[in-house]
């Protein structure tokens, strides 16, 4: 089962570090967020990758080909088209096929997904996320539960922490109690998707996957939400990078299922 990730977007939130390269390598623990979220996949034995590329994509590309610390052994497949897959064959017992899809510089997230169409024949039903984000959803339980529902897609609905922190206010005006940033009671999109291929019929090429294609999928009842209560994290600032280090550095990395 294939698993795309979308990794080609700009980290314009994220300041210089943004700037100077894509999202997807900003380090958690000395190590890419794309590389934690491989390993993610990779531990429910999800090893058949497809990065949509953009931004600096080439910088993505030297990494898994340069980057020779990782004990690992490669063999590169290449195509006419400029497309290429990396077989990663790692002394751990990690055995990752990836295949690099450059979707274009500004293409929006549902058009990066309609480009790598072609790479998903034969697939029923494939994973996608975002490379920007972390989690402890249990994968293998979001597969089985969009299969038993028989819809198009499914997305992991989650409840993110609140930026601020929280007053409860009385009747009076008087502050009763303070919360520091509590989970938002409502849902939210968390990535994680699995889609059926009859999504690919939804997209077109220049589409913003989260408009109009989940939007239709939700007015026709084709997108059911997969509740995690869990641990969920995105690394939308720089902020939330030096959160996510220090999670790890803790031992409270609650993304490290491996």
């Amino acid at each position: 089962m294939k698993t795309v990730i979308l990794c080609g977007g700009r980290g314009t939130r994220l300041g210089e570090h943004g700037a100077s390269m894509p999202k997807a390598l900003i380090e958690i623990g000395g190590r890419p967020i794309l590389w934690h979220l491989l390993k993610l996949y990779d531990h429910h034995q999800l090893n058949d990758f497809l990065l949509c590329l953009g931004y600096l994509g080439d910088a993505i590309k030297r990494y898994f080909l340069e980057h020779r610390w990782l004990g690992s052994d490669f063999t590169l497949e290449m195509n006419p088209t400029g497309d290429y897959q990396l077989h990663e064959h790692q002394r751990r017992g990690e055995d990752w096929k990836i295949t690099f899809v450059d979707t274009g510089l500004e293409t929006n997230t549902g058009g990066r997904l309609h480009r790598v169409a072609k790479y998903l024949a034969g697939e029923e039903d494939f994973c996608v996320t975002y490379g920007d984000g972390l989690s402890n959803v249990d994968l293998r339980d979001l597969i089985d539960f969009h299969r038993s529902h028989g819809r198009i897609a499914t997305l992991t609905a989650v409840n993110p922490r609140s930026n601020f922190g929280i007053m409860e206010i009385d009747a009076d005006g008087a502050i009763t109690n303070f919360q520091e940033k509590p989970l938002i009671r409502e849902w939210v999109n968390g990535g994680f998707f699995v889609f059926n291929r009859r999504i690919l019929d939804y997209l077109t090429p220049d589409c913003i996957l989260e408009r109009e294609p989940l939007e239709r999928l939700a007015r026709e009842r084709q997108l059911i939400a997969y509740r995690h209560a869990g641990f969920w994290k995105c690394m939308d600032t720089y902020k939330d990078n030096l959160e996510f280090n220090q999670l790890w550095d803790e031992g409270e990395a609650a993304w490290k299922v491996w």
